[in-house]
């Protein structure tokens, strides 16, 4: 297996066609690394002049150390991490294509190094991190739900969410309300919004605007502005929903939002859904992902979707010395 660090262009190129989240991206990735005080690192492994393995990393180099994050800290990034697209269908051969990517990068960036901090947060498409627990690094598990659209269509979906979902979407149609795409202004409306209902929860939001505007501009039909209107053409609400290959995922906004006495997120994510089912902006679609199933309060409003929970892995350095390192870097990074 050869491993060599590679730029932006030949990263896309080897791209697998599925099983990459949003933020794999080229033009995503360029977004985090110019927002970012990390420097951007792109590993690809090949065997036999084919692609097995790809990872992007940030390196951060801190008066506390060194640490290596994939995705960075505080940039709304729910998962990237490792991908492994081994050649053979055996399991042998596929545990030792995995392990000897994972160690090979592990080498690269001295990730044994004391001094040395890293936390990765695994896409559900790299299910096997074992090499890291047999390297006594930390392993949890995260969540999201992810709503399967590859064979339903969205008026099957729609039964098979909650009474109460169900009454939501059935009553927004009713209503004197549209639900458009729109672009970076619409986006800055979702921004605002979305600063303000964490401002009135006394919660910090550390976005900057021009991070978002960036990212919706960069991933081009990538990123969709979802609005809702009133009647007047006043603004209610509005998600931005960003696109792999295979899911859209809920990204930004859907904060809480009524017009004459009916929630009107309900409409705007069941418009998001029938793009996905009607294969828009890609026919390669297969699902929406919720993303924020780890957060209680969160969970309790996706869960009526009637979505499936879909685990993911976060890999973290382990040892003593790591947890006193990790909580100075906490204090630093707040």
């Amino acid at each position: 297996m050869d491993i060599e660090r590679v730029g932006l262009s030949e990263w896309g190129d080897a791209l697998p066609d599925s099983g990459f989240e949003v933020f794999h991206l080229p033009a995503a990735l360029r977004v985090l690394e110019d927002h970012t005080d990390g420097e951007l690192q792109l590993f690809v492994a090949s065997h036999g002049g084919q692609t097995v393995g790809q990872f992007p990393v940030f390196v951060t180099d801190r008066t506390v150390g060194r640490t290596v994050t994939s995705p960075p800290p505080s940039m709304n990034v729910p998962k990237l991490g490792p991908l492994v697209t081994p050649l053979s269908p055996k399991r042998r051969k596929q545990e030792r294509t995995n392990k000897e990517f994972v160690r090979g990068v592990r080498d690269e960036l001295s990730l044994d190094d004391s001094t040395t901090m890293f936390r990765f947060v695994c896409s559900p498409a790299y299910g096997d991190p074992r090499p890291y627990i047999w390297d006594d690094d930390a392993v949890s598990m995260s969540f999201t739900y992810r709503l399967d659209l590859a064979d339903t269509t969205p008026d099957e979906a729609l039964a098979a969410a909650s009474k109460s979902f169900r009454r939501s979407v059935r009553d927004g149609r009713e209503l004197d309300i549209s639900v458009s795409v729109e672009g970076v202004e619409a986006a800055r409306q979702v921004f605002e919004r979305t600063k303000e209902r964490y401002e009135e929860q006394g919660r910090s939001f550390t976005l900057p605007w021009q991070y978002v505007k960036d990212l919706v501009t960069w991933l081009d039909d990538r990123a969709r502005v979802y609005v809702v209107r009133g009647p007047d053409g006043e603004f209610l609400s509005g998600i931005v929903a960003l696109f792999s290959n295979d899911d859209a995922l809920y990204w930004l906004g859907g904060t809480r939002a009524d017009y004459e006495g009916t929630s009107v997120n309900a409409l705007l994510h069941w418009r998001i859904v029938e793009d996905v089912a009607a294969g828009t902006p890609l026919d390669s679609l297969t699902g929406y992902d919720l993303m924020g199933a780890d957060t209680e309060r969160l969970a309790k409003y996706k869960s009526k979707f009637g979505a499936d929970l879909v685990p993911y892995h976060v890999v973290e350095s382990g040892g003593a010395p790591t947890a006193v390192a990790k909580r100075v870097y906490e204090f630093v990074r707040r």
